[in-house]
């Protein structure tokens, strides 16, 4: 019972995370909105969890051939694994943050992220009733 209270506020905390980088990439990128040259980034949101909670070995993850050698924590993300934003138009500077994109992405992600936190917020709160008796 323990193990899966654990799993799941550790799965939700990895999620709350990733929630918070991507938000900060996704401010990042609208605060460049007029740098000649920015390339937009993101992250695929989905794979990262997987990355993150060990359900996947990052692509480009070197694999321990032997005893001896260091592994990776589980969850290790590099720079490297995040996505260049595709251009929806052309632009004379080079940049390619598309502002209506952003801002979606934004406020879809702030939504995800409160809805994390309250799921977190949630299992707290019956787990303490449940050790209280109330």
């Amino acid at each position: 019972m323990l193990d899966k209270l654990t799993n799941s506020l550790d799965f939700q905390t990895q999620a709350l995370v990733l929630r918070s980088e991507r938000q900060r990439l996704i401010a990042s990128n609208i605060a460049n909105a007029d740098t000649p040259g920015y390339v937009a980034r993101d992250m695929d949101f989905a794979s990262a969890l997987r990355e993150a909670t060990g359900a996947q070995q990052p692509a480009d993850a070197m694999a321990a051939t032997q005893r001896g050698h260091i592994a990776p924590p589980a969850g290790a993300r590099a720079e490297a694994n995040l996505k260049y934003a595709l251009q929806s138009q052309t632009s004379l500077d080079r940049n390619t943050v598309d502002m209506d994109r952003e801002r979606a992405s934004f406020a879809d992600n702030a939504v995800h992220y409160e809805a994390t936190l309250r799921f977190i917020n949630s299992s707290v709160k019956t787990l303490t009733s449940a050790i209280t008796g109330q």
